[in-house]
């Protein structure tokens, strides 16, 4: 198994640095990043629709995928208008109003197909919680691309995929070596204080090698503004990421599965792999607004 992961990974990772690459080619309107992010938000709404098809709860996949993905396309659509690139506040109303746009038409849907009492209500609000979950968390994550007009863009996005990705490995790391006392095993067994301690350090020594060595060679001047704010923003993604994780895994214990439906062998869904990026993407795009790793 760990044979068949290492070979997924060294396809993946090479495509994902290869759309990125092409995306920058392509400038400012972010086609490559676009079509990317539709991809996963399909893909991550089915997983989501799926693990909640449960109990009372019939979330329609057609209704779903419609709103993730108006979302993400209203997010792109108002961040490129008249040829220059609009505000942070502009998408921000965009992303908000197609997600009240597909409030209307699950409530409708609902209202079409009731018939009787005891699935309706249930459905809805799985519904939203996907488009929330699937489609507002990636359409915000995806607004680092256009930091500082875009010229940080990769550099910020790769922050955030080494700081919670490294979140993970540590967490994983040193929960195996030394994970005893367990942090909720009513939520996720796995789960350590050791554990817990190693997704904060790893998250932290991410971000410090990124913004060190990786950042520079991405933005000709670049140079870190603040070690301390560096390790803060790997702290603070790491203990994000690992509620993110703790998140999905209330979502899988409360309808009763494990996983959600496998993307690859050994790799889980799409969703095991989004989770800690997923919810640290909104709190990174903040952090670099407010405060930049690199000046």
């Amino acid at each position: 198994m760990l044979g068949w992961r290492l070979a997924i990974s060294a396809i993946l990772i090479p495509a994902l640095v290869g759309i990125l690459w092409l995306d920058h080619r392509a400038g400012a309107t972010a086609p490559w990043l676009l079509a990317l992010s539709l991809l996963l938000g399909v893909r991550s709404t089915w997983e989501m629709t799926d693990l909640l098809t449960t109990r009372a709860m019939r979330p329609s996949f057609l209704v779903s995928v419609f709103g993730v993905l108006s979302v993400l396309t209203a997010a792109w659509g108002s961040r490129w208008q008249g040829g220059a690139l609009s505000n942070d506040l502009a998408v921000l109303l965009a992303i908000g109003m197609t997600t009240l746009l597909a409030f209307y038409v699950c409530f409708v849907k609902g209202a079409i197909r009731f018939r009787e009492p005891g699935t309706t209500m249930e459905s809805l609000g799985a519904e939203l919680f996907t488009v929330a979950y699937c489609g507002v968390l990636l359409a915000i994550t995806a607004q680092m691309r256009w930091l500082d007009g875009g010229r940080w863009g990769y550099a910020a996005l790769g922050s955030l995929i080494v700081a919670a990705k490294c979140g993970d490995i540590g967490g994983y790391t040193l929960g195996r070596l030394f994970g005893k006392r367990k942090m909720a095993p009513w939520l996720s067994p796995g789960k350590t204080w050791a554990g817990f301690v190693g997704a904060i350090l790893g998250a932290a020594l991410g971000s410090w090698l990124w913004v060190t060595f990786a950042i520079p060679r991405m933005v000709p001047g670049a140079a870190a503004a603040n070690v301390a704010n560096v390790l803060a923003f790997g702290v603070t993604l790491g203990f994000v990421g690992l509620v993110g994780d703790l998140c999905e895994s209330l979502i899988k214990r409360d309808v009763g599965r494990k996983d959600a439906a496998a993307l690859f062998p050994g790799f889980g869904g799409l969703l095991d792999l989004l989770d800690s990026v997923l919810f640290a993407g909104p709190i990174a795009w903040i952090w670099w607004s407010v405060a930049p790793l690199i000046r």
